[in-house]
């Protein structure tokens, strides 16, 4: 389809419908001498006289009548759409995907998720949970939710959530068993079970104590994607884990896992919710940054 003419024949339709090249230019906010200037070129390029102009009048000719009749409900559903768009400006409505740690997904998206779709009824959310870093602008994915030390430098990121930390645990029967690490480095000594980032290689795992960094990357006799399933094999006593604590910390209050090394384990930036750029958010993605973030 030859696009072009477009213009011209909204123009044509304003003319024809006012029967006057002034009232036409008062509603498009042009001069009348542009809105002339603009049918020539439309006759022109159609090799067809589409109005009668005297100095006191205008009005269509037959191909003009017949070409104003196919118009007028063609501009009526190009109007309709545009207005459908532009209420995109206005309330947060349609699809709002989301690329999100699974860890994530459980501990913060999943309690606030029912409240926000209840409060914004218009939007269709698609929640994608992976924990290996994932390209949301070539997924086509409006936003992310990472750990602050996995994004990007070109992101846009805002902090929901508070600090985490980690927790090294052990089943008691475990530490019973095989004894208790002293220090970072004494996990190498230990079986162990990994979790697994999205590249398949397992996390290391990063001490911190009083501004000193020690990170490890022991042995695993186990690796996983799925907490869970980590959880479970340490409450079994196959090894020593290093998980979320919030995940444990039910376990370690009921005395199903012992915590070791707390010293070493503190608090760090958690996850952020993040985004290509501020320049024209759809209402639907900044009501829910709002609403995470509240």
């Amino acid at each position: 389809m030859d696009q072009r003419p477009l213009p011209e024949l909204a123009v044509f339709a304003q003319v024809a419908q006012h029967r006057s090249f002034r009232a036409a230019a008062q509603v498009l906010g042009v001069s009348a001498s542009a809105l002339s200037h603009s049918l020539r070129n439309l006759e022109t390029r159609l090799d067809v006289r589409l109005l009668h102009r005297t100095t006191r009048s205008v009005a269509p000719t037959e191909a003009g009548e017949r070409l104003l009749a196919r118009l007028g409900p063609a501009l009526a559903d190009i109007d309709a759409a545009l207005s459908e768009v532009a209420a995109f400006r206005d309330r947060p409505a349609g699809r709002l995907r989301i690329n999100i740690a699974r860890s994530a997904a459980r501990w913060l998206l999943a309690p606030r998720l029912g409240g926000f779709l209840n409060a914004y009824p218009q939007v269709r959310a698609e929640i994608v949970c992976e924990d290996g870093l994932t390209d949301i602008v070539a997924g086509g994915f409006d936003c992310g939710v990472r750990l602050g030390e996995s994004l990007q430098a070109d992101m846009i990121a805002t902090p929901i959530g508070g600090e985490l930390s980690q927790a090294l645990v052990a089943s008691p029967d475990y530490v019973a068993a095989c004894g208790a690490p002293r220090r970072p480095e004494d996990v190498l000594d230990h079986r162990c079970l990994l979790f697994r980032r999205g590249g398949g290689q397992p996390w290391p795992w990063e001490f911190e104590r009083e501004g000193r960094e020690v990170v490890v990357d022991p042995p695993g006799v186990l690796l996983s994607d799925e907490n869970e399933v980590i959880r479970r094999a340490c409450l079994d006593g196959a090894g020593l884990a290093f998980l979320m604590r919030d995940l444990v910390t039910p376990d370690i209050q009921a005395g199903r896992l012992v915590s070791l090394l707390d010293e070493w384990c503190e608090p760090f930036p958690g996850f952020f919710l993040y985004y290509p750029s501020r320049r024209q958010l759809s209402p639907a993605l900044r009501a829910f940054i709002d609403w995470m973030r509240r």
